[in-house]
């Protein structure tokens, strides 16, 4: 797949459609704004540090695809992404987790992104220089006074040894590695805060102190030429320009993702949870106009981050935002609710449907699973019906449904006598439409 700064919309918008049904004018916005990042850099001069990002808020009930949306996006996208809870954030001088700490997630993400990119532009070098480690451990070095004589026939074992190592001919042979390992430090009873909690760099800093022992293990050659390759790849890269390469990308191409964010509204309580809410709302809007946070690599500018928000908004309305925040958010998508004939394509179009699950599932006990169409309607019918007769959780109600159907199936295999098992339109009859046609026995079943 090409980078995801490089798709275009059509293109984005293609890649959610394998997993997600309909919704497309959320599809259609998200893959504006993604590609909006890319736009951007390749504007001249001043203006591209004008250009701010349209932070999104998708609006809709729960179960119609605002979550997976965000999961698809981790995916496919190549730039930091990090997807959280608003409930998981309390205001400054609150017990709990700042939302600056957000942003700190999301430069751990680029680092790790850019170093897992530059080792493995030196993994081949990296390569070679375990591979004279091992060879280092199989043959003993020859004195530095040994006649010339001694010294060709070793060159010339090591060069057979070489050969048979890269034949995989010692692959399973133990040898004994001297492996570093870290006490931990008493500082770590303070693990339980948060290291936001803590001074940027403590952890680091004490970390440096520690004295490193050492232990002795036994471990494959396949194993230890891992473990030599991780350790030459780490003083093969630079840090420094690991650090400043994640800084450049986390500031513009990063995407937070945040999660249930009409938990954050709080009424006109002068005290309890309420003042909480509305202050994680206060102190979010600094982070959203653009900010300067400390993290531990350094100052993270969040002005181009882009930011997009996702709640169900039930018993609450987006106005209820704080207005400046509401203002940060430009963008609002609001997320139909499901049709009959959205559940019947989301139980068989997404690459990872539940029927290809099932399917999958059964297969892995020698049974072969297959459904009428009259079935699969039936069971995306009697989906719809359960969330109009009782709570509407959306397209989570068929996992629910299905495993109901599926539950005598699941619990007699591999002694089930046939092996391929046809499920027909009154077999979900048979087992479902007694619960279905009963709300209280609904309730609690599906």
């Amino acid at each position: 797949m090409k980078n995801d700064l490089e798709l275009k919309p059509k293109e984005i918008v293609q890649e959610l459609a394998r997993y997600i049904i309909g919704q497309n004018e959320a599809k259609k916005a998200v893959a504006i704004a993604i590609r909006n990042r890319w736009r951007r850099q390749q504007v001249n001069g001043d203006m591209e540090e004008e250009i701010y990002p349209n932070n999104i808020i998708m609006i809709g009930p729960t179960g119609v695809g605002k979550t997976e949306v965000a999961r698809r996006l981790s995916l496919i996208m190549s730039a930091p992404f990090v997807k959280t809870e608003a409930t998981k954030f309390t205001e400054v001088g609150y017990v709990g987790r700042d939302v600056e700490s957000m942003v700190r997630s999301l430069m751990d993400v680029a680092v790790k992104m850019v170093q897992s990119k530059k080792i493995e532009e030196v993994r081949e070098k990296a390569l070679k220089l375990a591979e004279e480690k091992i060879l280092d451990l199989l043959i003993p070095s020859t004195p530095s006074m040994a006649p010339s004589s001694e010294v060709e026939t070793m060159a010339e074992t090591r060069s057979k040894m070489r050969k048979k190592l890269r034949d995989g001919e010692f692959e399973k042979r133990r040898i004994e590695l001297d492996l570093k390992k870290q006490d931990k430090p008493f500082i770590e009873i303070l693990g339980a805060l948060g290291p936001e909690q803590l001074s940027l760099g403590v952890q680091d800093a004490f970390s440096g102190l520690i004295p490193k022992s050492t232990k002795k293990k036994f471990v494959t050659i396949a194993e230890a030429r891992e473990i030599f390759v991780k350790e030459e790849s780490e003083k093969l890269i630079d840090r420094d320009e690991v650090i400043e390469e994640s800084k450049r990308i986390t500031e513009n191409s990063g995407v937070i993702f945040i999660d249930e964010i009409d938990k954050i509204i709080g009424g006109d309580s002068k005290s309890g949870p309420d003042v909480s809410r509305q202050g994680v709302q206060r102190d979010l809007l600094p982070l959203v106009e653009g900010t300067t946070v400390n993290t531990k690599y350094g100052p993270i500018n969040t002005d181009h981050i882009l930011f997009i928000s996702a709640g169900a908004f039930t018993s609450v309305s987006p106005s209820e935002l704080i207005p400046e925040l509401q203002g940060r958010f430009p963008i609002r998508v609001e997320f139909k609710d499901l049709s009959r004939e959205d559940f019947r394509r989301i139980l068989v179009e997404p690459d990872n449907s539940l029927v290809k699950q099932y399917k999958a599932l059964f297969k892995a006990e020698g049974f072969e699973l297959d459904f009428s169409e009259e079935a699969l309607t039936l069971i995306a019918d009697y989906s719809k019906r359960v969330n109009e007769i009782s709570e509407n959780i959306g397209a989570r109600r068929l996992q629910t449904v299905m495993n109901a159907l599926l539950e005598d199936y699941l619990f007699e295999m591999p002694d089930l006598d046939t092996k391929k098992i046809f499920i027909e339109e009154e077999d979900v009859k048979k087992e479902l439409e007694d619960i279905v046609s009963d709300e209280n026995l609904s309730r609690y079943i599906l």
